[in-house]
């Protein structure tokens, strides 16, 4: 089979287009680069709604937690420490069995055991509280000056926390945060290799690069395919989030603005 019949047979073969089976017996460097580029389009999936709907939630947690009424601070704080305090891994185990436990309750949450979504609240779960921590810390950081500049020119309430606070929360919060990011795309292969399970052999990028190193009991060729991907994807993510960090450092005189600098976190 030649390497183009691979591509157009196997290049979606993770969302359940093109050959139902994998391939057997020789196993070539194609067949390896792509289903496991096939795999990073879950990958890719999860990473990328997760960040957006927990940059949301994650301000709303970060406000919370700031808040003086207990009412606001307590469950935001809680929220926080719950989930930056237990490991993803077990999380998404916990998850799994409570998930299936709805799913014996009533049909309709059925595709909570599902990865596509089960596993994806998770990840919005976890990586909201990561970034409330952050988004919290740049709040506490904002030069008093700031706000004594806001109050002179009579800004005040929401038109104060719109035009100047979260502004400059975001510019002091957003190289951190662009780490944040580029951790959660590589938690995302602990999706499949903790309790959802992959439907029809339709999994991501590492199920398939440990599908090829079981069959071919050679870990040095799909492992190293699996790091190459995340590799640009990470290059991928830090190139949209420094062209976000230059649009919001804009105003700022080139020598103080804040560089974005990549520094992957080795524990969580």
């Amino acid at each position: 089979m030649s390497c183009w019949q691979t591509l157009q047979d196997y290049a979606f073969r993770s969302l359940g287009y093109g050959e139902r089976l994998l391939p057997r017996g020789e196993y070539t460097l194609c067949d390896q680069f792509v289903l496991i580029g096939s795999g990073m389009i879950w990958n890719i999936y999860f990473g990328t709604l997760a960040v957006l709907t927990g940059f949301l939630f994650a301000n709303l947690l970060a406000v919370g937690k700031l808040s003086k009424n207990p009412l606001a601070r307590k469950p935001a704080e809680w929220f926080i420490f719950l989930f930056r305090g237990s490991p993803l891994f077990i999380q998404f185990f916990f998850a799994y069995f409570l998930f299936l436990n709805l799913k014996s309750v009533s049909p309709i949450f059925d595709p909570l055991s599902a990865a596509w979504l089960g596993a994806l609240i998770v990840l919005f779960l976890n990586t909201s509280a990561y970034s409330a921590e952050i988004f919290h810390g740049a709040l506490l950081s904002i030069p008093r000056g700031d706000m004594e500049a806001a109050d002179a020119y009579g800004f005040s309430g929401w038109n104060k926390f719109r035009k100047i606070t979260w502004p400059t929360m975001l510019r002091l919060a957003w190289p951190a945060y662009t780490n944040e990011a580029i951790f959660l795309f590589h938690a995302t292969t602990l999706v499949y290799f903790s309790g959802f399970p992959a439907w029809r052999q339709q999994g991501d990028a590492l199920y398939y690069a440990r599908y090829f190193a079981d069959k071919t009991f050679n870990p040095f060729i799909p492992y190293p395919i699996l790091a190459f991907y995340f590799i640009l994807l990470t290059l991928a993510i830090v190139g949209i989030f420094g062209a976000v960090n230059r649009y919001l450092n804009r105003h700022l005189p080139q020598n103080t603005k804040r560089k974005i600098r990549l520094r992957p976190n080795l524990i969580r």
